[in-house]
This record gives C-alpha cells, structure tokens and sequence, in this order.
C-alpha cells in the first residue's frame, strides 16, 4: 500500500477522518470470492451494454476503483476481469485497510494495487480502459475537478461507471441531515448515538421516520452506513440539467444509463400520455421520467472521451462473422432457469441452452462455424437480452 501526495481537495481532510472513523461500505468480510455479481464492474458486459459488442481483442484492461472504501466494489473488480490490472485507491487509510483483508481474503490480492491517495492526484497513473467512481464525486468539494481529473486517465475509448446522488429521492435524507447539523451532535460517535435516537424518538407518524423505515433502515444497519447517510460532513446531489453541466465541463460524453429500465416512461405511463412521453427528445423524456419517480435517489451511468460506435447486428453477414460469449454474469449456469445480469428470472428454451452450449464449445470459430442461418433470430434474441455477448470478427 502507497502513499500519495497531499490532498488537493478542501474537503479532503475531513472526509478521510470520517471515513477513517466509519470505514464504508460496512459489508461483512468473508473468505472466497464474493456473492454473485455486478455486470457494471464487468468490463466485457459493461462495453457490450454500451456498444452492442464486446472489445476487440488485446490485452486484459487497466481498471481504476477510484474511491474503493473498504474495498467492495474492487472485490467484485477483481473476480469479474480474470487478467486485468486493477488499481483502487482512496483517502483513508482505514477503508484501505478493510479493503486489503477483504481481498486478502477472497482470494484476488494479487491483483490489485491499493494506494492512499486522491483521485485529484492521479499523476503518473493510467490510462485505464474502465474506471469505476461510484458514490465519490458527491463527496469533493470541487465535483467538476474530480471529473475532469478521472477523465484524464481514461484512455481513448474507454469506459468511465459513475454514481451519484439525486435530489429528488434523498429528500427525506436532507431534511434530516440538516436536522442533525442544527443540533449539533457531530460526525462522530456521539453523532451515531444522536442520530439513531432521533430517528427512533420521532412519532411514529412523522414522515420522515416512516420514509426511514420503510426506505433505508435495512441500508443502515451497519453503523458506517447510517453515519455515511446522515452524518457525512460533505454532500452535494444533483438534479439531471446540472448533471449534464457536469459532464459537458469535463468534456466528456454520455453513453447511457446503467439502470436503463428505470428511465423507461412506460413503466409509469400508458395510452396517449406514454405515446407523448416516447416521441419527446431522449434528454426531455428522462427529465419527465425524473418528475414522475420522486424514488430516484441517484444516478448510475456511463462515460467516455467520445461517442463510441454502436453494433446492432442487422447485417447476417456481420453477424455470421462475429464470436459469441455467454454473459459471465448470469446466475445459474449451466441450466435452462437462470437469473440474467441484473438478477431477473431468465427462462432458456432448450434450443436456446443448446446453442450457447455449442459457442461456448467453440469460442474461437465463428458464428458461421458453429450454427445455422436459421438461428439468427435466436442469436439476436438472446444478444437484446444480454444473455450472449458478441464480439466483431
């Protein structure tokens, strides 16, 4: 573990102590490789989700966890790229510490460098084919200058996964926030005590002790995870037009949602009014769907240097050209009832098995090779759902 130079945000100094104070995520260490998955820490399911395709051969990524904690997400990084390089770093010291046993103990120490820097002091480092930031810029002072910097290690191309704070589902969160801030109870462990007690004393048919209740007491059992809710010395959430400044001043483009289900009007709308929703501007009809779902509490999305070429696979000819690779992130496998990538029942037809089963056989022959014209629509019906991932040949 390294050490860096000193912080360059104002709002360093105290977020490290707090965090030193209350490591983050407080999820449970445990010996093997962790739960399930996340595709988002996926780089070949992540490139597919945002280009229809997998990279093109060459060397195992780089991949940056700016902002580990305790090292959750760079457990998951690990054992979701066999091969990649992986760099996490972070302010505090005693998240990297957690951090170092977790991976220790699951087994993918070896292929990780932890450092105790700033994601503002990224000199020297990189360029990185898939950077992860999830749940860290909201915490600078300066947001816009821990973008550009993660921008500026992204290599051409590249992947940036990004998750923020929302106003409108965290305002419960605020008002309680700024509660505890007016009675003074602190950042530390009187303001844990406080905190909980106030929750618990409030009537019970106060709203924001039902919102607590219903919404977020499971997420905050753990101390570290109430504190890094309502104690956090430094928080800034957004709405989507200043996301949008956010990203256009770091010169970066938009590729799309991680969660692309929940910006879909049609799961609040229908009939005529669902019609106008579809028809307006991608930008206008996400503002709608931000109106609509006051549950929205953040953003979680992807980046990168430029607009990055989509594959739709409609030419038979590419497609029969292409290799195909079962999505590494499915639950269940090998079998016909599955869960798919974002953990959703997935039913396989047995000739849907069949033909993964022979891919999978013959990874490096083409489409071509390994089925017949007739199984096109198959092929593509399983790549819309994820299930098969493609790669150009």
């Amino acid at each position: 573990m390294s050490s860096g130079s000193a912080p360059t945000d104002r709002a360093t100094p105290q977020v490290s102590a707090f965090y030193d104070r209350f490591p983050y995520p407080g999820d449970p260490l445990q010996d093997g490789p962790p739960p399930g998955y996340n595709w988002r820490w996926c780089h070949a399911a992540a490139h597919a989700h945002c280009t229809g395709r997998l990279p093109a051969p060459g060397p195992a990524p780089r991949i940056l966890d700016a902002g580990c904690g305790t090292g959750v997400s760079t457990d998951y990084l690990v054992h979701l790229n066999p091969g990649a390089s992986v760099t996490a770093i972070d302010i505090s010291a005693g998240a990297l510490e957690v951090a170092g046993e977790r991976l220790r103990r699951s087994g993918g120490e070896a292929a990780v460098r932890f450092a105790c820097r700033s994601l503002l002091d990224l000199a020297g480092e990189g360029p990185f084919e898939h950077i992860n930031s999830v749940g860290v810029l909201h915490h600078l002072a300066d947001p816009s200058g821990g973008l550009r910097a993660l921008a500026g290690v992204l290599a051409p191309g590249g992947l940036l996964h990004l998750f923020l704070y929302a106003d409108g589902g965290r305002w419960e969160i605020h008002r309680l926030q700024r509660s505890l801030r007016l009675l003074g109870v602190g950042t530390g462990a009187q303001g844990l005590e406080l905190g909980r007690r106030l929750l618990a004393e409030l009537p019970a048919d106060n709203r924001l002790r039902r919102r607590h209740e219903e919404r977020w007491a499971l997420d905050t059992q753990a101390d570290a995870n109430f504190a890094d809710m309502y104690l956090h010395p430094q928080e800034t959430s957004y709405d989507l037009p200043r996301l949008w400044d956010l990203i256009d001043a770091a010169g970066l483009t938009f590729l799309g949602f991680s969660d692309p289900d929940r910006w879909d009007p049609s799961r609040l709308l229908s009939g005529e009014l669902l019609e106008r929703a579809l028809a307006l501007p991608a930008r206008e009809r996400w503002q709608l769907v931000e109106a609509l779902d006051p549950e929205i509490s953040h953003f979680e999305f992807f980046l990168s240097d430029r607009p990055l070429r989509r594959q739709t696979w409609q030419d038979d000819r590419v497609l029969l050209a292409a290799r195909g690779r079962r999505n590494p992130c499915l639950w269940g496998w090998p079998g016909r009832q599955l869960l798919d990538q974002d953990l959703r029942p997935l039913d396989l037809s047995a000739e849907d098995l069949a033909l993964l089963q022979a891919m999978e056989a013959r990874p490096d022959d083409p489409l071509a090779a390994v089925l017949e014209p007739r199984d096109l629509p198959r092929v593509r019906a399983l790549q819309d759902r994820a299930v098969l991932l493609l790669q150009e040949g």
